[in-house]
């Protein structure tokens, strides 16, 4: 098993240091370095394979040679340049030697391995030169020229190690033709999954395999309620063909199956067929519908221990991640990766009750914004682009947690997510609840003075601009366009009136503008009934009122709007999220 990957100067990676385990999922935003880690221990494998290949077992030459890497041989890391395998693409670096000559030399790309196999702890390094566009060189770490021929310094246990890289399908071949295992292992190195499915099937109903595919055709049975037939083999064509019965008995192509189906099979026929391999697996959620990613999580993982094969996975889905988290090793690429379940203690806690995305966001941003709902963020998003403030930017992709104007449900969330990230900060913004609610330097609590955010874009003028934009949209033409705004102007107009206190329209600062519901005694009849007088179905629900936040001119939002979004700026300018020298 592989219990340790150290990986300097590689992609993204300046220096990390990888701790591993039976099964591994690494988390973490796009472009973190989760596939990276994977394609590092890809790389590392096929650095040993060559290296085996060409010395053989033999002692390694007084020179230090390395072997040579093709562009075309890295088939889990494609790239049009080896040198896009280099941190910043940096190769070589220049300096003087101690004679003052300007000098060059070459930055290598070490990956290093750590393991135990049957009670023996092992490490292997492998170091990898730049040569050319199209080529690199691989050599053990740190392993010193000259001197005697030495004895091969890649461990025998390291030769041994199996490691696949299966990136998601993207479908299954129509025809596949038997291949050798020493084939097949080529082609899932190479990324062609879809080559092989059948050929890893047929290989478990073979020789001793026998009770290795009644276990593959009874997981896909409990996972999908298909009864998968083995592979047949066409001496005509020198191609296997494979069928499935599906729940209505109908008997179809392996190839009629959805790709979730096939993935699925390939994973655990891999596993079944290769005990005591490791199993690098790129978004093994890939096609799964949210209700099988949990069951085909468990499926695969079981299999791999039963198996003594280890999975390291990279995932972006929550249910995974949270099962995960109860058991296996998490690894969160956000900063330096670092495994984040460590001890069972606080952050264990933290993940069971409130679940391990919530606390991949604390982590990621370092602060929460509490909201009644969805709308409140629209709402609030579309002030802040109106006045052009600093809040703008920070809402388009906050950590927003909607908690129904619950400052309780708020704080219980909060101190959960604060035992696994000490140092996070938020803000909780409600309607008027009318009472008083306690904020703390950590977690500030702040309410509306008006009955709740909607009471803050309900003008009669906001209301009428919104009705003249729709009647420019739905115009049959420039001709009609004017008559058509018109109309619509006065037909919003009325229905205000029908609703709205005469003193209130009078007076704009009117007390019953603050007090009244906005959402549902003013907004809600007066769409109804606009719509039913212009002989449209209403366009305007509830989840819609924040459209008409970006109809609200800036001289006429309101201050109050402006300090609420100060405070956003204030508490995320003193959050820490990781990566910014800071520890969860």
């Amino acid at each position: 098993m592989l219990e340790r990957l150290i990986v300097r100067n590689f992609k993204l990676f300046d220096e990390v240091d990888i701790e591993l385990g039976q099964t591994v999922v690494f988390v973490g935003p796009n472009n973190s370095g989760k596939t990276s880690a994977l394609q590092a221990l890809a790389l590392w494998e096929l650095g040993v394979r060559r290296w085996s290949e060409k010395r053989g077992g033999k002692p390694a030459p007084k020179k230090r040679s390395g072997v040579t890497l093709n562009r075309r041989d890295l088939v889990a890391l494609p790239v049009p340049d080896t040198n896009l395998l280099w941190r910043d693409l940096h190769v070589r670096e220049g300096g003087r030697s101690a004679d003052g000559k300007q000098k060059t030399e070459n930055i290598r790309v070490d990956v290093e391995v750590h393991g135990v196999t049957t009670g023996r702890i092992w490490s292997c390094g492998l170091e990898f030169d730049y040569a050319n566009a199209e080529s690199i060189y691989c050599r053990p770490l740190g392993w010193a020229a000259g001197g005697a021929a030495v004895e091969d310094p890649i461990p025998s246990a390291a030769l041994g190690v199996r490691v696949a890289y299966l990136p998601p399908m993207s479908g299954l071949a129509s025809n596949e033709v038997r291949l050798d295992p020493g084939a097949v292992q080529v082609r899932l190195g190479e990324g062609r999954t879809a080559e092989v499915l059948r050929n890893l099937c047929h290989a478990l109903t073979t020789g001793q395999g026998g009770t290795r595919w009644e276990e593959l055709v009874r997981r896909m049975r409990d996972l999908f309620g298909v009864t998968v037939s083995p592979p047949v083999y066409v001496t005509e064509r020198g191609e296997l063909v494979m069928s499935y019965r599906d729940q209505r008995s109908v008997v179809l192509d392996m190839t009629a199956a959805g790709r979730g189906l096939q993935q699925t099979m390939l994973l655990l026929a891999f596993l079944l067929g290769n005990p005591g391999s490791t199993l690098l697996l790129d978004e093994p959620d890939a096609h799964l519908e949210i209700l099988r990613q949990q069951q085909i999580y468990n499926a695969i993982t079981e299999v791999a221990g039963a198996s003594g094969s280890q999975v390291i996975a990279a995932s972006h889905s929550e249910v995974i991640l949270n099962e995960a988290a109860h058991r296996d090793v998490v690894v969160a690429f956000v900063g330096q990766p670092h495994r984040i379940d460590d001890g069972g203690s606080q952050v264990l806690k933290a993940l069971k009750s409130i679940g391990f995305e919530q606390y991949y966001l604390a982590e990621t941003t370092g602060w929460v914004l509490y909201l009644e709902g969805a709308t409140d963020l629209a709402v609030l998003r579309a002030f802040a682009r109106t006045l052009g403030h600093e809040a703008a930017a920070l809402l388009e992709r906050p950590f927003a947690h909607y908690v129904s104007n619950q400052p309780q449900k708020a704080r219980e969330h909060f101190y959960g997510l604060r035992e696994a990230k000490h140092d996070l900060v938020g803000l909780v913004v409600t309607d008027d609840l009318g009472r008083e609610e306690t904020s703390t330097a950590e977690l500030g609590v702040v309410q509306w003075s008006r009955r709740e955010i909607e009471n803050y874009l309900c003008f009669p003028d906001v209301l009428e601009s919104y009705a003249a934009s729709l009647a420019a949209e739905m115009s049959a033409g420039p001709l009609f366009e004017g008559a058509e705004v018109a109309r619509f102007r006065e037909t919003m107009r009325a229905c205000v009136a029908e609703r709205v206190p005469p003193a209130a329209l009078r007076d704009p600062a009117d007390r019953w503008w603050r007090r009244v519901k906005a959402s549902d005694e003013l907004l809600d009849p007066v769409f109804e009934s606009f719509f039913e007088r212009i002989e449209l179905p209403n366009l305007m629900r509830k989840t819609d009122y924040h459209r008409l936040a970006s109809l609200v001119p800036a001289d006429r939002i309101d201050d109050e709007v402006r300090l609420v979004l100060d405070r956003v700026v204030a508490v995320a300018r003193a959050a820490r999220p990781l990566g910014a020298g800071t520890a969860p």
